[in-house]
């Protein structure tokens, strides 16, 4: 049972917080006319909203999701919009926290009429907000996370544009234990249900081959990782470890650990990208990371070309990353959804346009719904961070990278 403080606090915090949301919500509120009785759609514009941890050790997540659904949107807007209307997004800062998002993703439905939520960012997050946009009817899009609950069928209001981290780790464990010959396999994940998520994925892909961890430790989100907890990892001496988490707490547990022994380390696409090899220094050398978009640096393949393009019109200093390539392809997948329906949108056009067509392709980047699969791409490999601090793909596992 909660404490009395505890309450008394969580009391204060979200009467501060609502109040936060309310001093932007008047700033930023909507000045178009809504001439229809869709949420969100106004005679030049269509509003999408957007939960996503903007502030705290995971901001990057966030900001790169907001960064690559933006871009696409300016590449629409660009091009005369939808139909005659513009793409805007509204994003709130949940600060990777349920309690919040719950207000967030309430505000964005309930104030601000979004048509849409896209891009949430999280498992934790996404599963208060993921029921909430179910029960007021309101597409969830393209949220950043492979949490399995995501992909069940019968959440008709979502669309899941990556593999889910059952995939991932399956990838994982299959490579370590076929191209490495490893059976002593161990686990770090995050106190929730994120990492809970990922250790059952784990735990699933090892017993399919007759293995089990040989230990698995847990640290809370938002939080460093305990040194005790580096201590026992050490002490359990893994071949590999696997690890659940955001950037901050796999860049230190690398490093604590890589001091005193050798494993193979691996984590999954939320821990990975830009801001994660950026932490690690040169300590990210060797370092696993599973993948589910194309290379972002890579503009042979032509997706990654487009999105290059649209980035450099958007933000010319960005940095090209695999979270904001992520943004970007639920940003267009946003935009073919809107097409398809024509001047007259509505949310019901919308999703059964997205969820009855044929493969839909961006360029190159195939995508496929349909009744009762809400997950677009089951694509996923494996990156490495190399000597020169950049991903590089990792066909085959190999020592001594």
């Amino acid at each position: 049972m909660k404490s009395v403080n505890s309450i008394v606090s969580h009391l204060i915090r979200s009467t501060i917080w609502i109040a936060a949301l309310y001093v932007v919500g008047i700033a930023c509120a909507p000045t178009s006319h809504n001439h229809s009785s869709e949420p969100g759609i106004s005679d030049d514009e269509i509003l999408f909203g957007q939960s996503a941890v903007i502030s705290g050790p995971s901001q990057e997540l966030g900001k790169g999701m907001r960064l690559g659904i933006e871009a696409a949107f300016h590449e629409a807007n660009l091009n005369g919009g939808i139909h005659g209307r513009e793409l805007k997004l509204k994003t709130l800062d949940d600060g990777y926290e349920p309690d919040y998002a719950a207000d967030t993703t309430e505000w964005l439905i309930e104030k601000d009429r979004g048509f849409a939520l896209i891009g949430a960012v999280g498992t934790p997050t996404s599963r208060v907000a993921a029921p909430l946009a179910h029960d007021a009817g309101v597409p969830f899009l393209a949220p950043f996370t492979g949490a399995e609950f995501l992909h069940d069928p019968a959440l008709d209001n979502v669309l899941n544009v990556r593999a889910s981290y059952h995939q991932e780790t399956e990838e994982m464990v299959l490579r370590l234990t076929e191209h490495l010959r490893m059976k002593r396999v161990a686990v770090l994940y995050q106190d929730d249900s994120y990492g809970l998520n990922g250790l059952e994925g784990v735990k699933l892909a090892l017993e399919r081959r007759g293995l089990e961890p040989i230990g698995s430790w847990r640290y809370q989100r938002n939080a460093d990782v305990l040194d005790a907890v580096a201590t026992e990892i050490i002490e359990a001496d893994p071949e590999a470890v696997i690890i659940i988490g955001t950037q901050v707490p796999v860049a230190t547990t690398v490093e604590a650990v890589g001091r005193h022994i050798d494993p193979v380390f691996m984590t999954v696409s939320f821990g990975g990208g830009i801001a994660l090899a950026d932490a690690l220094g040169k300590a990210g050398e060797g370092v696993y990371v599973a993948q589910v978009v194309p290379f972002p640096e890579d503009p042979t393949i032509p997706v990654v070309a487009r999105y290059h393009a649209a980035l450099s019109r958007y933000s010319p200093q960005a940095r090209p990353g695999f979270v904001s390539l992520e943004g970007y392809l639920a940003g267009r997948l946003a935009v073919f959804g809107l097409q398809a329906c024509g001047r007259d949108v509505s949310r019901q056009c919308f999703m059964d346009g997205l969820r009855t067509s044929e493969a839909i392709d961006i360029d190159g980047f195939r995508l496929k719904f349909g009744p009762g699969n809400n997950q677009g791409s089951n694509k996923v490999f494996l990156t490495t961070i190399g000597s020169d601090g950049k991903y590089h793909r990792a066909d085959k596992l190999e020592l001594g990278f």
